[in-house]
């Protein structure tokens, strides 16, 4: 399934599956994004699944927003399974 990415007030909407045939589109996408907004909340409602690539752009996107002092905001059904992998690995 192809991967969409929609803007409303802010708020980008990403629907579709996150795994290796989207995730390359995916990160070049998020991290134009994270460059030119003060803030970026993804809501992953439409997401269908994040396979292993996804969960690791995720992170990847999580860090460069912390270096780019940008807040980076992840919501919808999922967001929590997420922001459990962000804890894990930044204990690890």
């Amino acid at each position: 399934m192809a991967l969409k990415i929609k803007d409303n007030n802010g708020t980008f909407f990403i629907n579709g599956s996150i795994n290796a045939s989207t995730v390359k589109q995916f990160k070049n996408h998020i991290e134009f994004l994270i460059l030119y907004t003060k803030e970026l909340t993804l809501n992953i409602d439409g997401v269908k699944n994040i396979d292993s690539n996804g969960m690791r752009v995720f992170r990847e996107l999580y860090t460069t927003a912390l270096i780019s002092n940008k807040d980076f905001y992840v919501v919808g059904n999922g967001c929590k399974d997420i922001f459990n992998d962000f804890k894990s690995n930044l204990a690890a």
